[in-house]
């Protein structure tokens, strides 16, 4: 069943979710977050819960789902999952947002970083439970084991070029960056 790495996923997060809550609990102690810290945990989200997970979610089993003739609930849930990784990367962009000015000497953006980061550990915790509890098994039942197969394999095929597809974007962007001082 194809579901089962993504369900596997989800505890990943969750771990990183239950990180997030402790940096919380860090920062308003310390009244101070260093930039890295921040760094990390967007990265963890942005390749780990977004390109990698939501990234098979949303070019495999949501692709193969838009296929399907599902009942109203479930497409009205796949849109709303949708939605939810959108709202997920304008958070992310704006806990880095905040980062930056924060860093940069804007002392009051301290908080902007707090709420993001919030606003993140709510978030994920009610995704994940929409997507255990209402959707991921139920749509299973649309397909055949053979496409169930044909998921999976691809999902594996996914991981397996993923971090080399990270890795060439990476290089790429840093090779843009030092256009101007290449020979």
């Amino acid at each position: 069943m194809p579901i089962a790495p993504l369900m596997i996923e989800h505890r990943v997060i969750e771990k990183m979710i239950a990180l997030i809550d402790m940096a919380v609990a860090v920062i308003e102690t310390a009244g101070t977050v260093e930039g890295g810290l921040i760094d990390t945990l967007v990265d963890c989200i942005r390749t780990y819960a977004d390109r990698c997970h939501h990234g098979k979610e949303e070019e495999i089993l949501f692709r193969d789902l838009g296929r399907k003739k599902l009942a109203e609930e479930h497409r009205q849930i796949m849109n709303e999952l949708i939605e939810d990784h959108k709202w997920g990367r304008v958070k992310v962009s704006q806990l880095l947002q905040a980062k930056g000015e924060f860093v940069g000497g804007k002392q009051e953006a301290l908080a902007k970083v707090l709420s993001c980061l919030k606003e993140i550990a709510i978030f994920y915790p009610k995704h994940i439970e929409k997507e255990d509890k209402h959707f991921f098994l139920p749509c299973m039942d649309y397909f055949s084991e053979t496409e169930r197969d044909r998921m999976l394999e691809e999902e594996m095929d996914f991981d397996k070029g993923f971090i080399h597809k990270i890795y060439k974007e990476k290089t790429q962007q840093v090779k843009l960056a030092l256009g101007s001082q290449l020979p």
